[in-house]
């Protein structure tokens, strides 16, 4: 049984399909052909809007997991042989302090659910009992309901091509961009193992790769993302920043 078809997920899916085809009509005096794809942004902005609560609590849940950062190394030096012992500690340390070593992740886990319904809009022939027309937008030849690696095994490259592999580039600047701007310092002034920061430096670009395998749209959504998560983190670090408008003690006599 498919999961989207189940009532009450499709009359989800059914609002999101009416929101989207709306957003889509306002769209299209301007953007023409391009509507489905500014229908997409502006979803996405909505949602990411709506989150920013959460990106407030875990750039606080940064600057806390560094404040922290000497106090769990002196429980890893304590009790790193027991490690029951050790994540009971850890887990104490983080009530203490109001917060959790999970805060992090509540951005990417409120999304997925966004995400998996834009993956289904495009996807999915019949939506609530009706025919779904989204399957028919095209932007430039290239159909939002198509996934690269599909287009290019159905053999129909272009010019749908230079539309999807302009979005998988783009996903792939703002990336990088994202490790040079995101990147946090130890906290303790100790650096990582050098093998260890260059492995998982490079696992954001499993994004790009994920990318190819979903719908255009899905992939315009990440895109979108991507971007917003890089100038809310820049942002909101800036403005939480405990150190913020602290100046350092004159050293002069």
């Amino acid at each position: 049984m498919d999961f989207f078809s189940w009532p009450p997920i499709a009359a989800v899916l059914d609002a999101a399909y009416g929101l989207v085809t709306a957003l889509s009509a306002v769209a299209e005096p301007v953007a023409g052909a391009a509507a489905g794809i500014v229908a997409i942004v502006v979803l996405t902005m909505i949602v990411r809007a709506l989150l920013l609560p959460v990106g407030v609590s875990q750039v606080r849940a940064e600057y806390t997991r560094r404040r922290l950062a000497p106090a769990l190394a002196e429980l890893q030096r304590k009790h790193g042989k027991d490690r029951e012992l050790l994540a009971r500690k850890t887990m104490e340390l983080y009530r203490a302090e109001r917060t959790s070593p999970f805060a992090g992740m509540l951005p990417l886990l409120a999304q997925l659910p966004v995400i998996s319904l834009v993956y289904a809009l495009f996807t999915h022939a019949t939506i609530a009992g009706h025919a779904n027309a989204l399957l028919d937008t095209h932007v430039l030849g290239a159909p939002l309901g198509t996934s690269f690696v599909g287009l290019a095994g159905a053999g129909s490259v272009w010019p749908g091509f230079l539309v999807y592999a302009g979005v998988l580039v783009l996903i792939a600047v703002v990336t990088t961009v994202s490790r040079r701007v995101l990147a946090l310092p130890q906290a303790d002034g100790t650096p990582a193992p050098a093998g260890v920061v260059r492995a998982l430096s490079f696992l954001p670009y499993v994004t790009v790769v994920f990318a190819a395998f979903v719908p255009l749209a899905a992939a315009v959504y990440i895109l979108t993302t991507t971007a917003w998560t890089v100038g809310e983190r820049a942002t909101l670090r800036r403005l939480l920043d405990p150190n913020r408008g602290r100046t350092e003690p004159s050293t002069s006599h």
